[in-house]
């Protein structure tokens, strides 16, 4: 093969990845106003999963729910903020000293929010896709191409299993379990 041939093949190769990265990039968001709503949103969540967890009904376990949104789109106009976050909840218990999940859920969700006269946020309204049929044109619909494709990574659980380990006064080495 020529030299140029490999010139071209190479900025070719180099170009798919530029790409790449671009359209895999974070997601721009207002730092600023996502650390204000942020609360909010997660403390909706917590409230939401309350109840429903199947190691909140296993005695000793002293299980509760922990969950975490990372903002895919924000925006704010005419004194509502719309955040289309990306959302996991996992429910976390002790059982012998290490760490036991003992469910979750990961759903991404579109909140909107309103500025309380103290400052704080509260959502307003939530929606989350259906299952099942109508699930891809509902993600399309309210996130968009591009930031659907931010949907097909998992959202990471180590900043919940950290604070539940915190909660429970356990180590930071301590197992997690994912048998309940």
């Amino acid at each position: 093969m020529s030299a140029g041939r490999w010139v071209v093949g190479g900025g070719a190769a180099v170009l798919l990845v530029a790409t790449g990265a671009w359209a895999s990039r974070p997601v721009d968001v207002d730092t600023d106003l996502w650390s204000r709503v942020r609360p909010a949103v997660e403390a909706r969540l917590v409230d939401q999963a309350r109840g429903t967890g199947y190691g909140e009904g296993e005695p000793g376990l002293g299980a509760r729910w922990f969950c975490r949104a990372w903002a895919l789109d924000l925006d704010e106009r005419d004194g509502l903020v719309r955040a289309g976050v990306s959302t996991l909840c996992l429910e976390y218990g002790v059982r012998a000293g290490h760490l036991v999940e003992c469910g979750g859920a990961e759903v991404p969700q579109v909140l909107r929010l309103r500025r309380e006269t103290d400052g704080d946020y509260v959502v307003v309204s939530q929606e989350e896709p259906p299952e099942g049929a109508g699930n891809a044109q509902w993600l399309t619909t309210h996130f968009g191409h591009a930031t659907t494709a931010a949907l097909d990574t998992a959202v990471p659980s180590t900043p919940l299993e950290s604070a539940a380990r915190t909660h429970f006064g356990l180590p930071a080495t301590a197992p997690v379990n994912k048998d309940c």
